[in-house]
C-alpha cells in the first residue's frame, strides 16, 4: 500500500527526503506560503497523513475533512495550532519537533536582549541614514547586561537553555515554574519566584511558555506596570502570551524600557505602533532559524509520520 502524505509548504530537503525514501505519494504546497482555510480544507482530503506548520489552523473543520487521517505531524514545538481533542476524539496522532530548536531560540532570545539593551536598531538606523556626525559622549546610550537581573518566564527545555547562557555575564536570575529547575539553581544560582516579584525585580524579562489559555495575556497592562520603567520585555515563545496593545502603550508611555519581539499576538500582522516605537527589536519568527534547527525538525516531522505510518510510536507524540 502506499500512503498518501500531504505537506502544507516545502520544509528542508533533510525532511522531504526521508518521506520519499518511504515510496510515499507525497505532495508538497509548491506555493512559498500558507494556505488559506479553503485550500488546506481541500488538500488535506483523503490523505493518510498530513505534515503542517505552525501557522496552518488545523481546526475542527479541517481535522473532519482529514477523514481518515492517521496523523498530523507538526513542525513546530507548539501544537496551538491544532485542535487536539477534535485529534483525540477521531483517533487521529498530533506530534511535534522539541529538543532540537531549544538552542537556537534560546540564542535568538539573546540576540534580541542585546540588540535592546544597546539600542542596535536605532543606532544602525542613524548610520545608514548618513546622520551620524561622529563619536559623541551622550549618544545611543544603552542598558548594561553584565551584573543586571535577568527574569525568566517559564523554565522547560528553552527557558532553562536561555537562563544557563547567562553564566559569563555575573547576572541575578529569578525564574517562574511549577517546581524547582536544579539546573539553573545550581549553575547560575538562580531563584524560583512568583511573577510579581519576577515583575518588580526583573531588568530583561524573557517569555518561554507555552500558548494555552492560562497562558493568554500573560503580561497584559496590570504586569507591565508592575515593572521597572529602564526594563526590557522578550518574546520568542507565542505571541498572544502578550497583549500588544498594552505593550504599544507602555513602552509609548515609558511604563518600560523597550522589548525585543520575535512572535506577535495576530502573525502575520504585527500591532502598526509597534514599528514606529524606537524602543522595540522585531524579528519575523526566526527563532528557529538557522540550518541546523530547521533541517533537525524536519527530520523530526517527517520521522514522527514515517513512524506512525509504519505502525510505530513517534518520537514526539502530543495526542
Amino acid at each position: 500500500m502506499t500512503w498518501n502524505v500531504y505537506v502544507t509548504r516545502k520544509i528542508p530537503d533533510a525532511g522531504l527526503d526521508l518521506l520519499e525514501a518511504q515510496g510515499y505519494a507525497v505532495e508538497v504546497n509548491p506555493a512559498d506560503r500558507v494556505l488559506d482555510p479553503g485550500e488546506l480544507l481541500d488538500k488535506v482530503r483523503g490523505r493518510d497523513a498530513v505534515l503542517c506548520l505552525l501557522n496552518d489552523t488545523v481546526d475542527v473543520g479541517v481535522v473532519e475533512a482529514a477523514a481518515g487521517c492517521k496523523v498530523f505531524s507538526n513542525y513546530a514545538v507548539g501544537y496551538n495550532n491544532i485542535d487536539i481533542e477534535a485529534c483525540r476524539a477521531r483517533g487521529i496522532i498530533v506530534t511535534n519537533t522539541p529538543g532540537v530548536l531549544t538552542d537556537a531560540t534560546a540564542d535568538h532570545a539573546w540576540a534580541l536582549l542585546f540588540a535592546a539593551a544597546r539600542r542596535m536598531v536605532e543606532s544602525d538606523a542613524c548610520l545608514r541614514a548618513g546622520r551620524w556626525s561622529g563619536w559623541g559622549p551622550l549618544q545611543f546610550l544603552g542598558s548594561d547586561v553584565t551584573g543586571a537581573t535577568l527574569g525568566i518566564v517559564g523554565a522547560g527545555r528553552i527557558g532553562t537553555a536561555f537562563g544557563l547562557k547567562s553564566a559569563g555575564f555575573g547576572m541575578k536570575v529569578l525564574y517562574t515554574a511549577r517546581k524547582e529547575n536544579e539546573a539553573l539553581n545550581s549553575t547560575v544560582g538562580a531563584r524560583r519566584v512568583d511573577l510579581d516579584t519576577l515583575l518588580a525585580e526583573s531588568d530583561y524579562l524573557s517569555l518561554h511558555v507555552p500558548l494555552n489559555e492560562s497562558t493568554r495575556h500573560l503580561i497584559g497592562a496590570a504586569e507591565l506596570t508592575k515593572m521597572k520603567s529602564t526594563a526590557v520585555l522578550i518574546n520568542t515563545s507565542r505571541g498572544p502570551v502578550v497583549d500588544e496593545k498594552a505593550l504599544v502603550a507602555a513602552l509609548r508611555e515609558g511604563e518600560i524600557g523597550g522589548a525585543g519581539l520575535d512572535v506577535y499576538e495576530n502573525e502575520p500582522a504585527v500591532e502598526p505602533e509597534l514599528l514606529d516605537l524606537p524602543n522595540t527589536v522585531l524579528t519575523p519568527h526566526t527563532g528557529s532559524a538557522t540550518t541546523t534547527a530547521r533541517s533537525k525538525m524536519a527530520e523530526i516531522a517527517a520521522g514522527n509520520l514515517v513512524a506512525v505510518l509504519n505502525g510505530k510510536a513517534p518520537l514526539h507524540r502530543v495526542v
